[in-house]
């Protein structure tokens, strides 16, 4: 950061407007920063800055230019490439000694390439990804897992904070992203558990919501249990962490555990479930639609 902006809120550029950019880069814009937007769905940029101001950039170069942390939450490896090491990707002007974020989903081989190409450019570089969806992406209420430097964390603390309840430092580049892989396999066997419990509470004549209050009081308590089994109960799929997005970063955890000699059995067979729902035409559907196929 330049010393003419020491004493000034960071200028930052924000790439990717989904459904968890878009709130994102809002809590940034509201926390006072001033946030250069780039998304491939120019329409969606141009909502955003109606709603909070500024233009729209063309390119996510043109929208890093002038930054001094750019952050990108897309789809997957591919698309994080074509934001940062192509041609018009916000490496190619990005400012010496400026911080790239990561908050995409990736593999953490794809944070350590970056990492390296970024320093190549005298930039810094941190694989970030959230924990929390939607939901918690327009409460500003994510958790975020990190890798990198102290000194870059120590930076970005303040600006996380806008729209993150909890963020941790996991250790050196590719290290956030291994901890999203850990966050997600423990997901998949808390979900389909949940959707076991639910299913077999109906076949067994009992009131759900009195079972629900009962034990989520206790050990079987979790956010899944909390937040999901009214609208499992229901068949209500259509909002939340699409299966889609689930079965890519199951996909990245699978193939990261192969590569170290870690079984996961559980992890597998979840996933297996999930790619039965897409096959049957339903992955926009919510991560909890597991009991569908039961």
């Amino acid at each position: 950061m330049s010393s003419s902006r020491s004493c000034q809120k960071e200028k930052i550029a924000f790439i990717g407007l989904g459904v968890m950019g878009y709130p994102m880069a809002g809590h940034l814009a509201t926390a006072g920063y001033e946030v250069c937007v780039y998304n491939r769905t120019q329409e969606k940029a141009r909502a955003w800055c109606d709603e909070y101001g500024g233009e729209p950039a063309d390119s996510p170069a043109q929208a890093a230019a002038d930054a001094d942390v750019v952050f990108a939450c897309v789809g997957n490896d591919n698309d994080v490439r074509s934001v940062t090491v192509h041609e018009h990707g916000a490496f190619a002007r990005m400012q010496n000694g400026s911080l790239f974020v990561d908050h995409t989903t990736t593999s953490a081989a794809l944070a350590q390439e970056l990492a390296r190409a970024a320093a190549a450019r005298g930039i810094h570089f941190m694989d970030a990804p959230v924990s929390g969806g939607e939901v918690g992406a327009r409460n500003g209420q994510l958790t975020v897992m990190l890798g990198g430097s102290k000194s870059d964390f120590a930076r970005l603390r303040p600006v996380i904070a806008s729209y993150a309840k909890a963020f941790e430092l996991i250790g050196p580049t590719g290290d956030g992203q291994k901890a999203k892989m850990v966050n997600q396999i423990c997901i998949a066997g808390l979900v389909q558990a949940l959707a076991e419990g639910l299913k077999f509470a109906q076949a067994a004549e009992l009131d759900v919501d009195k079972v629900i209050k009962a034990i989520s009081q206790g050990a079987a308590q979790s956010w899944q249990m909390e937040n999901r089994f009214a609208s499992m109960v229901k068949g209500e799929f259509e909002f939340g962490f699409a299966v889609d997005w689930m079965r890519k970063d199951l996909g990245i955890a699978l193939e990261e555990a192969r590569n170290r000699g870690v079984s996961l059995p559980v992890t597998s067979i979840v996933d297996s479930f999930y790619e039965a729902l897409q096959q049957r035409g339903h992955g926009r559907w919510d991560t909890s639609s597991l009991i569908a196929l039961l």
